[in-house]
């Protein structure tokens, strides 16, 4: 039975990869932070009690300002994979609070690569990299693009991008970056754009809500779906040597197109119910992104399979149910045809 840890498995993408890797018998282990509220929404329906037999998920204590806790993770359960996804992850977040986000998605990555090079264990290190990391590069971008971050997470996480690179030459380490672009899906947080939109228009039908309120509807993100990235970031530690890949769709759109796409699904206008509010603005704005995943669905056999609409009708119908309405429907069956469980897709945190 391989072993593997996760950081972040309270999130979006740590949650699916916990399911899918429980799925091929893997024993997961997965950090969180100890607050005085439970944040585990996401993994809820797959938690297991240590009391009971058969036991395959583990979660632990830590954080990733705390480096001894981390080479203690690392030594006690002598992981066949790590999956570091764990980050202060919100763009907009990061201006407020850049130097929070420098010391936990720039140098909590450094401190997990020092933790396995203290420990001598072999194991395989996967990185959470990030499309925000090409900033002002002109689409589409792929491995050999430049970076030119925008943003203090963006740059947090290219220091994290180089640092990997650095000790996999330097010790010989099997580590790789995967470079997401965006991803999506019912469990996407609420504070981010499209989960913003989807769950507004759901409080706006129940007459909770009477606007939106958005920042720049211009900019272009390539939006895929979040289930579909997490078999990338396992497919990427099953070759034989480590490489960095660029995982997207292959097709943008802007915030506006997202905005349409879900009020034409309910049938109404978004102009009657968004507003434009300056303080949601980007002190630098990453305009463009588009990725060019040809080395991915070359060597890893990866593709998408949900397309743009299908994901946003996908998450409107979630996010009505979890909202007490009654779903369009087109969500629930695009999932039934691809033979992906509604039930468990519909989980979010709350």
């Amino acid at each position: 039975m391989k072993k593997a840890i996760i950081t972040g498995i309270t999130g979006q993408d740590g949650s699916y990869l916990a399911e899918f890797l429980l799925s091929k018998g893997y024993e997961v282990h997965g950090l969180i932070r100890r607050t005085s509220s439970f944040n585990t929404g996401r993994i809820d329906h797959i938690y297991q009690d240590s009391h009971l037999p058969d036991v395959k998920l583990y979660l632990h204590y830590g954080d990733l300002s705390d480096s001894g806790q981390l080479t203690n993770l690392i030594y006690n359960v002598q992981p066949d994979e790590i999956y570091h996804l764990g980050a202060q992850s919100h763009v907009r977040v990061s201006f407020d609070m850049p130097e929070f986000t420098g010391d936990i998605t720039g140098l909590g990555t450094t401190r997990f690569l020092e933790a396995i090079r203290r420990s001598g264990i072999k194991t395989k290190f996967y990185q959470a990299s990030s499309s925000e990391m090409f900033g002002g590069t002109p689409p589409p971008q792929n491995e050999s693009s430049p970076f030119r971050p925008r943003s203090p997470y963006a740059a947090a996480k290219v220091y994290a991008y180089w640092m990997v690179r650095n000790y996999k030459e330097a010790y010989n380490m099997f580590a790789t970056n995967g470079i997401l672009f965006n991803h999506e899906s019912p469990r996407r947080g609420e504070t981010f754009v499209t989960r913003k939109i989807t769950r507004g228009l759901v409080n706006i039908l129940a007459g909770k809500e009477k606007k939106i309120y958005l920042g720049n509807l211009d900019a272009r993100r390539d939006w895929g779906y979040a289930p579909e990235y997490v078999e990338a970031m396992w497919l990427m530690l099953q070759q034989d040597k480590p490489e960095d890949y660029v995982i997207g769709t292959g097709e943008s759109h802007s915030v506006k197109e997202f905005l349409e796409e879900v009020f034409n699904y309910a049938g109404l206008d978004w102009k009657e119910y968004v507003e434009i509010d300056s303080r949601y603005f980007r002190p630098t704005e990453v305009e463009f992104l588009l990725a060019d995943a040809s080395k991915a669905k070359e060597k890893l056999k990866w593709n998408t399979k949900v397309t743009f609409n299908e994901l946003v009708r996908i998450m409107v119908d979630c996010d009505m149910e979890l909202g007490g309405l009654e779903p369009v429907g087109a969500g629930k069956k695009i999932l039934e045809e691809k033979g992906i469980g509604w039930t468990e897709n519909k989980l979010t945190s709350k």
